[in-house]
């Protein structure tokens, strides 16, 4: 039961904090919220701050167990159509997964008061996904799949459009189909320019 009281703290303050940011969130509107007492609530958490912790790292684990992460990577691809298919359902889960789409939009508000925040969103809007797809396509040239290039900067120019196409969904998300579709289409540009052979 503590444990999921303590859940339902966790998900009614990420859903304040991606609403209204964490300094425009108090304790009396998350307890309202919930229905609890704030005495409820120091049971849990001795404050705000514990929770914005409690939050960021239930985050953390959330979207390295989903998404990957450069310690955590799904396979490398064994063909070009290998390599779109994991691109669309990595972003797929990104733009449609509620709690990452939440979290990405605590991560935009917060980062310029918290460090952590920072640090986080940088990981996670760039330096974790250009890490990740190194490593991805050094094996793909490995595999003959992709051409001989620097594997950083291929994994540099391959993710930073799609995070701007990503970002794009949090903006607007009636455009979240169209961003897909272009998603997909450069993604097969890419593969028609750097890959080996043709998808």
């Amino acid at each position: 039961m503590a444990k999921d009281t303590k859940e339902r703290i966790l998900s009614a303050a990420l859903d304040l904090f991606s609403q209204n940011g964490y300094a425009g969130t108090n304790i009396r509107e998350l307890t309202a919220s919930l229905g609890l007492g704030k005495s409820s609530m120091y049971r849990h958490f001795e404050s705000k701050e514990e929770i914005w912790n409690a939050l960021l790292d239930q985050m953390i684990a959330y979207y390295g167990a989903r998404f990957g992460s450069p310690e955590r990577l799904p396979p490398v691809p064994d063909s070009a159509e290998g390599l779109i298919e994991l691109t669309m359902r990595m972003v797929d889960f990104t733009v449609h997964d509620e709690l990452i789409v939440k979290t990405r939009k605590v991560l935009s508000i917060e980062q310029f008061r918290d460090d952590r925040a920072r640090a986080l969103a940088t990981k996670h809007f760039l330096t974790g996904l250009t890490d990740m797809f190194t490593v991805i396509f050094a094996g793909m040239m490995q595999k003959g799949l992709l051409l001989q290039e620097d594997p950083a900067m291929l994994a540099f120019a391959y993710t930073a459009p799609i995070s701007a196409l990503v970002h794009l969904c949090d903006r607007e998300p009636e455009k979240t189909e169209a961003a897909l579709s272009r998603v997909e289409a450069f993604s097969r540009h890419f593969i028609k320019t750097y890959g080996v052979t043709n998808v």
